[in-house]
């Protein structure tokens, strides 16, 4: 018998996570032959492959499985309540395991998974989120990150808490724009900034909004688990005018305009200027829909809105009031805009003491004005780390690399804001003192109520 054989039983063998962090270090520290010599261009070996599950397996849940695929993950489960909406991933992916339940897959699946990425609407992300950390997952979650406020603090304090690698959906996030946003806002190029101007058109465009409830009661599809697809929300009758993708201008279902498009755009005044949480909000809606039958309408969101926040100094720098338009309302355009040049759809505009800025979502193409300051803002220094990607960053970190620039910390606190803004909705016309710290409104007590909803029976974070 040989000495080897002879040993007592050997260690057992590290968990997959562990596996692949230590991996990711031992890349650092050794030299070796790079693996697309191995395996040709593109190869990603099995030991670097991160197991992931899709919680929401059609639309941009689907589009972001495939991608995160194409980059190399192992895709071993999909989750979807609605068999037709998820077909192209399951067709994509047929060596996956299939089930309508996330709860049921993260049980099932625990010793396969790595990681979630959950891409169903917004009154769902916060429970398959959480279910995900709490079952020591790494989660991808579309956005805004939750449906409520309270959701959202408890959420991201779990992740945090949990040490998983986590990312928010707003791809924007990791875009040149947005760096060079960051760069020549912090050098000062268009000076002291204390107003802010964000706007989406997809209210009104995109879904109905200022509309009631139906009263049809059509019959379910049979690809379609309605009860699974109501998640934690109370009960109604199923209507297409919810599914499958007109849910956003819905309240109990997701969070309209500012929702959907403000952690593409919010997000990056709100990074740029450094902004925490707002201390007071104020809406102002279109009467048109917000009443029927005489009672205010808190099924759809209003037809068209605008909210402004007021945000504190910071340090040095000055008082911010931020204005947020939908449903085909914009800010005015700049006098400096050269003739024929409007604003994009859906941006940012900065007024600064020096100068003006803008740039679509996203980040999207970031220009100056007056258009002498271009020369300027060519000279401004690249001081920012620039991104690998979006997706990339969450992958590198799954297998302990550093964390996503949209992780849970940041995440959490930018969908606050924005559901701030929604919850001011419920109040339109009243001018709404923020307490963050105790996650209520101080002058408007009722509005409290809309901090969170109460889950039905069987749902829990």
């Amino acid at each position: 018998m040989s000495a080897a054989s002879e040993q007592q039983t050997p260690p057992p063998s590290p968990s997959r996570r562990e596996f692949l962090t230590t991996a990711s270090g031992l890349a650092l520290s050794f030299s070796i032959v790079p693996r697309h010599v191995l395996g040709g261009v593109g190869f990603v070996a099995p030991s670097d492959r991160v197991n992931v599950a899709g919680i929401g397996a059609g639309g941009m849940g689907g589009g972001d499985i495939a991608t995160h695929a194409r980059l190399g993950a192992n895709i071993v489960a999909l989750c979807d309540v609605d068999d037709e909406r998820a077909a192209g991933s399951f067709n994509a992916f047929p060596q996956a395991r299939r089930y309508k339940d996330f709860r049921v897959m993260l049980d099932k699946e625990a010793k396969n998974i790595d990681a979630v990425t959950v891409g169903t609407p917004d009154h769902v992300h916060a429970v398959a989120s959480m279910a995900a950390i709490r079952a020591g997952k790494h989660v991808y979650c579309q956005k805004p990150l939750t449906h409520t406020l309270r959701e959202c603090r408890e959420l991201t304090k779990a992740a945090h808490e949990a040490g998983v690698a986590t990312q928010m959906g707003n791809q924007g996030h990791a875009t040149e724009g947005a760096r060079l946003t960051n760069e020549w806002i912090q050098s000062g190029l268009i000076g002291e900034v204390r107003e802010v101007h964000v706007w989406s058109d997809r209210a009104g465009r995109l879904w109905k909004q200022g509309i009631g409830r139906p009263t049809e009661t059509p019959p379910v599809p049979s690809t379609l688990d309605w009860n699974l697809w109501l998640g934690p929300i109370q009960e109604r009758p199923y209507h297409p005018a919810y599914v499958p993708a007109n849910w956003r201008g819905w309240r109990d279902f997701g969070t309209g305009a500012l929702g959907d498009m403000g952690c593409h755009i919010i997000d990056h005044p709100v990074w740029a200027l450094g902004l925490g949480a707002p201390t007071s909000v104020e809406a102002s809606c279109t009467l048109d829909g917000s009443v029927i039958d005489n009672k205010p309408n808190f099924e759809t969101y209003p037809i068209a809105a605008t909210i402004t926040y007021e945000f504190p100094a910071r340090g040095a720098q000055p008082p911010v009031r931020m204005t947020w338009y939908e449903g085909g309302l914009m800010p005015p355009t700049p006098a400096e805009m050269p003739a024929g040049k409007r604003l994009p759809d859906n941006g940012v505009l900065y007024v600064g003491s020096k100068g003006k800025m803008y740039h679509s979502s996203h980040g999207g193409n970031p220009e100056v004005l007056p258009v002498p300051l271009a020369e300027a803002a060519a000279r401004v220094p690249k001081t920012m780390a620039r991104s690998p990607g979006h997706y990339e960053e969450w992958l590198l970190a799954c297998k302990g690399g550093p964390k996503p620039v949209s992780n849970f910390d940041y995440a959490g606190p930018l969908t606050e804001i924005v559901l701030v803004g929604v919850l001011a909705l419920r109040a339109p016309g009243q001018r709404l003192e923020w307490d963050s710290a105790n996650l209520k409104v101080k002058n408007v007590p009722d509005v409290n109520a809309f901090v969170h909803t109460d889950y039905r029976p069987g749902w829990s974070l």
